[in-house]
């Protein structure tokens, strides 16, 4: 289980997540989503412990540092560096072998056998820059297998991407369900949130409702979000638990 405890983070002592408690479940498969600006990314971030909280904590049990993957947005990732698909993916190994340990042929083929099931056997040669949206992301979805992390958090993991590339990663997100690890994913499609996702966590920088899909993603509660949302005002005064010491 990962449990947040009235977890604050702010940007400029405002703000971007205020007061969220809860649990992610072990074995969940949980959409986190709201109205732009909601702190979605922010609160993935801060479970994948790369953001400090100002207040409050996440606890994550028995997950170390090295059981947790993180995806980040495709628009923060730099594809212009030169490196193939194939040493991409083999990255995938490094919490295992360190940078000292060299890639044996086992771990090689594990990677192309990632990239298989991504469908993108026979891309190992070619250079990131050359691949489209949707086939850059089928490449990092192979990295994450190669993780084998216990917990898996993806941040837009399906925007700006083809539909049959989406069909493919989320029955991926769904094989990972069904392996029993806990998937975390910050999602803007609602009617796919519905069809694919149990649970779900609608955020407006606070928690508006936390639990079962068909609970939490009710008009009243959407409707409620998005006032939250249209009402911030960035200019506020500060937020007294995200004043330092």
């Amino acid at each position: 289980m990962i449990a947040l405890h009235d977890l604050t983070v702010a940007y400029e002592r405002h703000p971007a997540v205020h007061h969220v408690s809860g649990a992610f479940a072990a074995g969940s498969l949980t959409a986190i989503v709201g109205p732009n600006g909601a702190g979605k990314s922010t609160l993935l971030k801060s479970v994948a412990g790369l953001v400090r909280p100002v207040a409050g904590r996440v606890e994550r049990g028995a997950l170390g540092q090295d059981r947790i993957a993180y995806l980040p947005q495709l628009s923060e990732i730099d594809r212009g560096f030169p490196i193939a698909v194939l040493d991409t993916v083999l990255l995938g190994h490094w919490r295992k072998i360190g940078w000292h340990r060299g890639v044996d042929r086992d771990l090689r083929a594990q990677a192309v056998a990632a990239l298989e099931t991504v469908g993108l056997r026979g891309f190992e040669q070619r250079p990131l820059a050359t691949l489209s949206a949707g086939q850059f992301q089928r490449v990092l979805f192979a990295r994450l297998m190669l993780q084998d992390a216990a917990a898996l958090l993806l941040d837009e993991p399906f925007n700006a991407i083809d539909a049959r590339t989406t069909r493919d990663l989320i029955a991926l997100v769904e094989a990972w369900h069904r392996e029993g690890r806990t998937v975390v994913a910050v999602l803007h499609d609602l009617e796919q949130v519905r069809r694919h996702f149990p649970d779900t966590l609608l955020l407006a920088r606070e928690c508006i409702g936390w639990g079962p899909t068909e609970r939490v993603l009710t008009p009243t509660n959407l409707q409620q979000a998005q006032r939250m949302s249209e009402s911030w005002d960035p200019q506020a005064d500060y937020c007294e638990t995200a004043v330092p010491g």
